[in-house]
């Protein structure tokens, strides 16, 4: 279904030593000729001067986009990208690897951000990728990755550079192909190494930035769960306070309606059980200080005392105290509502 670029690479690469040999054989046949022929004033030729190997041509652009990815529709590309990101066929094989998939599909729907994020995540890998390919003189497949990354963002700070370097290797290369005047057969066995450590090379990176880019998304969905976890525990906590404020409010009613239907009671309801005296303060009792005290306590339902306060003393401050810790300590029998009511303690040394 798809083409793979790199054996046009390796046959443009053959061509490319068979024609710098041509030129070799050439100019050694010419530079030969010359020295055959006397020159005009009968002295010995020049001694001829070796050739010098010619800088490699210029190659096209590779193709970015095959034609078979590009027919494809949205649909299928989005389906075929999702797949070959599974696989780890991030930027390779040609014609059938992820960045080629979101690239057409980036050109039927330019909007969309998330295949814009996909290919900006790609980028930097694949810029290692062709530096690799570029490094083990492995062109069409560098100047491919090349195409990949310019159609990408062709203001990509790498663009430039690794066109030039690029350049340079593949120039380079040509000279020492021709210096070592590669034969055929050594030509396909070196392409076919350079195919498989092309292949390796590519499987165990593709391999390494699927992973790193799965714990990424890893732990991205940890975070979400967290704050997922957090959000619902919030939640709890909400709906447990207003379930307890329900509650207090359903006791309250609950008291105030059997508050309300509870019998009024009166201080003629009060019927003492244990009144014990207040303590004669000393400081009074060596002066002889007589005094009341009078106070307003309340009575609980069960007979306790509770609210107490003077109300009248005299003298002030002197008995005070005494008298709402004794009163304090009063039981009742129990009433069917609280009683409010007002009593007077005497004090008198004579008692």
């Amino acid at each position: 279904m798809f083409t793979n670029t790199t054996a046009s690479g390796r046959r443009g690469l053959r061509r490319l030593s068979t024609g710098i040999a041509l030129a070799l054989g050439v100019g050694a046949l010419l530079a030969s000729c010359k020295q055959e022929a006397p020159s005009a004033d009968g002295a010995p030729p020049p001694a001829a001067t070796p050739a010098q190997p010619e800088a490699a041509t210029p190659q096209a652009p590779a193709e970015a986009v095959s034609a078979e990815v590009a027919a494809l529709s949205a649909e299928q590309l989005r389906e075929a990208a999702s797949k070959a990101y599974q696989e780890s066929r991030l930027y390779a094989p040609g014609g059938d690897n992820a960045m080629e998939y979101y690239l057409a599909l980036r050109d039927k729907q330019p909007a969309d951000a998330g295949v814009s994020s996909a290919l900006v995540d790609l980028l930097p890998m694949t810029v290692i990728a062709t530096e690799q390919s570029r490094d083990r003189g492995d062109f069409a497949e560098a100047r491919r990755l090349l195409a990949l990354i310019e159609k990408t963002d062709s203001a990509y700070p790498a663009v430039e550079r690794l066109k030039t370097t690029i350049a340079s290797a593949e120039t380079e290369a040509a000279r020492r192909a021709a210096q070592e005047q590669l034969t055929a057969e050594q030509e396909a066995q070196r392409q076919q190494q350079l195919e498989r450590e092309r292949q390796e090379q590519q499987r165990l990176a593709q391999e390494q930035a699927a992973r790193d880019l799965a714990a990424q998304q890893q732990q991205a969905s940890q975070e979400a769960a967290r704050q997922e976890a957090a959000r619902q525990e919030a939640a709890r906590q909400e709906a447990a306070r207003q379930e307890a404020a329900r509650q207090e409010a359903a006791r309250q009613e609950a008291a105030s309606q059997a508050a309300a239907n509870r019998p009024a009671a009166s201080a003629s309801d009060l019927r003492a059980i244990s009144t014990p005296a207040p303590r004669y303060p000393p400081d009074a009792l060596r002066a002889g200080t007589a005094g009341e005290v009078q106070l307003e306590f309340t009575v609980a339902v069960d007979g306790s005392v509770s609210s107490a306060r003077v109300v009248r003393a005299d003298p002030p401050r002197t008995f005070d105290r005494e008298a709402l810790n004794a009163v304090r300590r009063w039981r009742f029998e129990p009433v069917p509502a609280p009683v409010t009511t007002r009593r007077t303690i005497n004090f008198s040394p004579s008692q």
